[in-house]
């Protein structure tokens, strides 16, 4: 038996990295039993069958997983957003930091396509709220040293909406991908995915990264009862003051005497987050209602 890390997966086939040798990989017949999947990202046994070849025999325990994209095992979330074409919309980036806090999982957020926008307002709103944060350049190179520096000795996934440069990105960083990019469609404003499968890269800097489709990719099937109940701590810069509300049970959305809420109306907590919050607490009460009725 042999232990080592899927690094992609593609078409029901695993492809684990085995003491730097590729181990293509069918995933055992009891998974598919017990409904479960190997994921990019897990650390497996692997019962060797023929030349390169084998199952997946065993699937270690998790730190997380991903249900969308489809990953295990992840450090931190490397939001890459956009001031420029495509402009990302900040609920976006919200509504994946609060998946990733749940599952104990960091952030970075990276304002890409600075050349063309400096994006320092978008910027500014995760430095305040507490997260590591990177304005980058992939044509020009500015702050990619930066970015990689926040890469070493982790296991990151790069995510973010199409067409903001996540693939230029990873290309700058570690040259030899040549992974391939897409124009941005100036009438829609977003990239063609390029991006058709979860596969992690190795980097001479020391981390290892999973490259992802698109935000679409974070989809309701990660909106579950438990980021119901747990969402304000799942917005970081919310913990300091969830003690301090007049009520137990306090919403922070509407309520009198809500610490959240003042620290929004004192500028301690940044107002776009609040209303993120307030969004995502409006589809996760609709889910709640919709599961119930299903029952």
């Amino acid at each position: 038996m042999s232990r080592g890390r899927i690094r992609k997966a593609l078409s029901g086939f695993y492809y684990v990295d085995v003491d730097g040798r590729t181990i293509t990989c069918r995933g055992r017949g009891k998974f598919r039993q017990e409904g479960r999947s190997p994921l990019v990202g897990d650390l497996v046994e692997v019962r060797e069958t023929g030349q390169e070849e084998g199952l997946v025999w065993e699937i270690e325990p998790r730190r997380n997983a991903f249900d969308r994209p489809a990953a295990a095992n992840v450090d931190q979330l490397v939001v890459v957003a956009s001031a420029a074409i495509p402009v990302t919309d900040p609920f976006l980036i919200d509504r994946v930091a609060a998946i990733a806090a749940l599952k104990d999982c960091g952030v970075v957020v990276c304002v890409n396509k600075c050349d063309l926008e400096p994006g320092e307002e978008l910027a500014a709103i995760y430095r305040q709220a507490g997260f590591p944060v990177v304005r980058t350049s992939a044509e020009t190179g500015e702050g990619v040293a930066e970015l990689a520096e926040l890469l070493m000795g982790k296991l990151s996934a790069f995510t973010g909406n199409s067409g903001v440069g996540k693939s230029s990105l990873l290309n700058a960083i570690q040259p030899d991908f040549s992974l391939q990019v897409a124009e941005v469609s100036e009438k829609l404003g977003r990239g063609r995915h390029t991006t058709r499968h979860v596969e992690l890269y190795r980097l001479d800097c020391g981390g290892e990264v999973i490259d992802t489709p698109g935000f679409s990719s974070f989809d309701a099937g990660e909106l579950d009862l438990e980021l119901k109940e747990r969402l304000p701590e799942c917005f970081v810069e919310f913990r300091p003051y969830l003690a301090d509300c007049r009520f137990v049970g306090c919403s922070h959305t509407k309520e009198k005497g809500c610490a959240v809420r003042e620290a929004v109306k004192d500028g301690r907590i940044p107002a776009s987050r609040h209303g993120s919050y307030i969004r995502l607490y409006g589809e996760l009460k609709d889910l709640r209602a919709w599961t119930a009725s299903r029952r």
